[in-house]
């Protein structure tokens, strides 16, 4: 999973420098840029993903981007096909959100599976 991650914080660090020339630019950058993080620290440091605190964090930035997906979701028909996103900028950004969402499970699931790793405490 940290090669997993790694990408991840490759392309979403990619996706928000790309946000240069949008008039809400900086918005999306930092969008993009907080699942970077949760994904470099699965890929750099996964033990800390076990760490209460951390998991809460990472949980309520799930729930944010899954809040802004539903909330930014493309209402234009065929919105997934390039001659619709290419031209509509909310379709863009709908389609943004889920690259955030998916980025953020998979970061979830590596705190999970790095939970399930973690030795039981005996007595």
């Amino acid at each position: 999973m940290r090669y997993v991650n790694g990408v991840l914080v490759l392309l979403l660090v990619l996706f928000a420098a790309v946000q240069y020339n949008d008039p809400d630019g900086p918005v999306w950058a930092l969008i993009y840029l907080v699942p970077a993080g949760w994904a470099a620290l699965a890929a750099l440091q996964p033990q800390r993903l076990r760490q209460r605190p951390v998991r809460l964090g990472l949980l309520a930035c799930l729930a944010a981007a899954v809040a802004g997906t539903v909330y930014v979701w493309p209402q234009q028909p065929g919105w997934w096909r390039q001659e619709v996103w290419w031209n509509s900028e909310p379709a863009r950004e709908g389609m943004g959100m889920m690259i955030v969402t998916v980025a953020l499970l998979i970061v979830v699931a590596t705190a999970w599976t790095a939970g399930a790793a973690r030795p039981r405490r005996q007595g």
